[in-house]
């Protein structure tokens, strides 16, 4: 079989250039899911050891995509490295002169695709190691949710955004040095001049930073946490650099900065052992001391037996009231999650009801008596007098 019109040379590469670009291509795109797949499936052999349970579909699921990038630019690249024209010709010449000595510097298509393929290649390597980073923090989130204490909850994720940002930063540092052939080390003598001015622009950025790590190491809160600060409670859901979230009984997202979670008084919820309830019960005034006296002591004695509640409850006549005979009810539920607490509260209440409808008293309400008087006098005179 007659292969010489491979050597045939069409646009200053052979026909048999453009086939093994071809079949590069081909190959290198119909292949790199299950390259991808086997390299995923190695690396977890290597990462899996951090998580004795850990999901490997989770773990190949995180990386798939990265892998597959940087397969497509290794195939590119090696692709478009098998032609020569007209990616070696010069597209820009220019003469520079240093200390009275001439260089001359030139730029050609294939310099530019160097460039543009080491770009690439470095963010892939990189969003590589931010997909482990993500898993590593899988593992050790899933065994911080198998402990009692939620401080673990808390610390894993800043220290993954923590090592999240530090690999970002590293990275540019790489891509100016490798990428724009920049010194990085006078780049980072330079921030230490600059970083003065960057400090004062960013007070308030510092200050929220610093307040993370003031909650991690004092600790007044953690993640799952019921706080109450101003006007605002919820529950923690996640402590970040600049701010925690929280998630209010209304169910909407407050986003609070850090400095203000340590500089001001915060009421931590979660760890009071009781919740106290205090209120007056009113009844109508034609109510006997007698049944008055029977109600409180039942109200008592009910509260007092209720297995959610302390057996310090105080029930006692307090005052009298403009509409009402106000009897003082004063007890604590020894449970702190608020929808249990809420239902526990309403029992109490509808047996507080019973009792007092049971003994054939009522509840008052703001009322107002007139009392008329006949005085005799002709029509037209007024002829009462009220009281109230």
């Amino acid at each position: 079989m007659d292969l010489t019109y491979l050597n045939h040379v069409f646009l200053g590469n052979s026909i048999k250039s453009y086939v093994l670009v071809a079949l590069i291509l081909f190959f290198g795109l119909l292949l790199k899911r299950v390259i991808s797949r086997l390299l995923s499936k190695l690396l977890f052999k290597l990462f899996g050891r951090f998580g004795d349970h850990a999901n490997p579909q989770v773990f190949v699921s995180l990386l798939i995509r990265p892998i597959e990038f940087l397969l497509f630019i290794v195939v590119i690249y090696s692709a478009i490295n098998q032609l020569s024209y007209p990616l070696n010709e010069v597209i820009f010449s220019r003469e520079i002169t240093v200390d009275k000595v001439v260089s001359k510097y030139e730029i050609t298509p294939i310099q530019i695709f160097d460039k543009l393929f080491l770009f690439l290649f470095i963010i892939s390597i990189f969003w590589i190691v931010l997909r482990i980073i993500d898993f590593i923090s899988h593992v050790f989130l899933y065994k911080a949710s198998l402990t009692d204490s939620k401080s673990d909850d808390q610390m894993v994720p800043f220290v993954k955004e923590l090592l999240k940002i530090l690999t970002i930063i590293f990275g540019i540092f790489v891509m100016m040095g490798a990428v724009f052939d920049l010194n990085v080390a006078t780049i980072i003598a330079g921030l230490g001049i600059g970083g003065i001015a960057v400090a004062l622009a960013a007070q308030d950025t510092l200050q929220n930073l610093l307040g993370s790590f003031t909650i991690f190491a004092d600790k007044p809160f953690v993640v799952g946490d019921l706080v109450k600060l101003d006007k605002f409670e919820g529950t923690v859901e996640k402590v970040g650099f600049r701010s925690t979230l929280l998630r209010t009984l209304d169910k909407t997202m407050v986003i609070i900065p850090n400095k203000k979670m340590t500089d001001t008084p915060l009421e931590n919820l979660t760890l009071r052992n009781l919740r106290r309830m205090k209120f007056n019960v009113g009844l109508k005034y034609d109510t006997q001391a007698a049944t008055m006296l029977k109600i409180s002591r039942e109200i008592e004695e009910y509260v007092n037996k209720h297995p959610s509640t302390s057996n310090d409850t105080l029930v006692t006549f307090d005052s009298f009231g403009d509409s009402a005979l106000n009897i003082q009810v004063l007890y604590f539920i020894a449970i702190v999650e608020y929808n249990e607490y809420m239902h526990i509260r309403q029992e109490i209440n509808y047996q507080i009801m019973r009792i007092v409808t049971e003994n054939g008293a009522g509840f008052a309400f703001p009322s107002q008596t007139v009392y008329h008087e006949y005085t005799g006098k002709e029509p037209g005179v007024e002829d009462t007098k009220k009281s109230v």
